[in-house]
């Protein structure tokens, strides 16, 4: 059956942290790493997070801070009073603001790309109650037909309740939904548990592995639905 409905991941997906500001606030607390740096660290990070045993024994919220000191780690940064300080600054922005602020190039591009196509474009993402302000704060609010955010559910991915109620809210067919997330044990699993397809954005190409399709970008997984591949 012809693909209809896109679930979509927000952060590592649609959005990234803003590396700028972070090493901004970094540098303030007296640790100087440049944001090219956090950025090249990310995937490797995420990569790392994106552990059977570490989802299951957390919540989207722990894994985030988490996912920070990793960052940190790979990126060569030893963890202090100074990291934690800096970090204890940007959760308190995180909180109010959303930190996950930068939108790739390609990303507007694609989402209008797939919107032309017919489909419906739906972000289905653990976060913390500002992503719905947040998604019209970046502009992208006219590009989704819904914004679920798990703290406004009271349920987070993995936990196939989220997907349930992401296909009774946008009126989508399971059989003709796509979910594309960056974390195999969160989106992949998550979606499969209620029985949606899944997509594993793997942009720096670190789950070979991964017994699902792959895609690099979103530019990419636009060009493979216009190729009947989702179908």
């Amino acid at each position: 059956m012809p693909l209809e409905t896109l679930f979509l991941d927000a952060g590592g997906v649609l959005m990234h942290p803003n590396w700028w500001r972070i090493s901004d606030v970094l540098a303030r607390h007296g640790v100087a790493v440049p944001p090219e740096t956090l950025r090249a660290a990310d995937p490797r990070a995420r990569r790392h997070l994106d552990d059977l045993r570490t989802v299951g024994s957390s919540t989207d919220a722990s894994r985030g801070w988490l996912y920070f000191d990793l960052v940190l780690a790979m990126a060569g940064v030893e963890l202090s009073d100074r990291t934690s300080s800096a970090l204890d600054e940007l959760h308190t922005y995180h909180t109010t603001s959303n930190l996950w602020e930068w939108v790739p190039d390609g990303v507007v591009s694609a989402l209008d790309n797939l919107h032309a196509r017919g489909l419906r474009l739906v972000v289905v993402s653990n976060a913390n109650g500002t992503l719905r302000a947040h998604v019209a704060r970046l502009g992208l609010a006219g590009r989704f037909d819904h914004v679920l955010d798990s703290a406004d559910e009271g349920v987070e991915k993995p936990d196939p309740r989220f997907f349930e109620i992401a296909l009774a809210r946008s009126g989508a067919s399971r059989d003709t939904t796509v979910h594309v997330g960056d974390l195999y044990h969160v989106d992949i699993a998550g979606a499969r548990s209620a029985g949606l397809r899944g997509v594993l954005f793997d942009e720096a190409n670190l789950r070979p592995d991964a017994d699902c399709p792959r895609v690099a970008s979103l530019d990419e997984l636009a060009r493979r639905i216009a190729g009947g591949e989702f179908d």
